[in-house]
């Protein structure tokens, strides 16, 4: 549940968002529920999950707001290593190119989402062999963004 204060016309509310399906969403406004009708579904928000260089993680008892990012390991990938887009968002800059040598953490692209600026950072050594992304473009969470040999 989301909690809201909201100033309409002069008037302060404190709006809470109960749940959201569709295009329906039921809140509560100052106490009294309503069953909102949204002209177009909202998408929820992502989880977000953070880029680790090791074997897959399981956090048994993470909260999920915290940040878990599981990455195959070179032997699933064949001796490369393929980066995913951690979340949905927009490519702004794409740091290295096919053939560069990069380090662990060196920064390989910057991923505009939600608003706010994301490094995608490699997560092992290794030779850039493919780049599957290019400035401005959309990608979802989970697509390839670069192969790391």
């Amino acid at each position: 549940m989301k909690e809201f204060k909201m100033k309409i016309n002069g008037s302060e509310y404190i709006v809470n968002i109960e749940s959201i399906e569709d295009t329906h969403a039921n809140v509560e406004v100052n106490g009294t529920m309503y069953n909102v009708e949204i002209d177009k579904p909202i998408r929820q928000a992502p989880v977000i999950r953070q880029v680790i260089a090791t074997k897959p993680v399981v956090a048994a008892t993470a909260p999920s707001s915290t940040p878990v990012k599981v990455t195959p390991s070179a032997a699933q990938t064949g001796g490369a290593n393929t980066i995913k887009s951690p979340l949905p968002g927009v490519i702004i800059d794409v740091c290295v190119k096919v053939g560069d040598a990069v380090k662990t953490g060196q920064k390989l692209f910057v991923l505009e989402a939600m608003k706010m600026e994301n490094n995608i950072n490699a997560e092992n050594d290794g030779k850039v062999t493919e780049i599957k992304v290019n400035k401005g473009d959309s990608v979802l969470e989970g697509a390839d963004l670069i192969v790391i040999g």
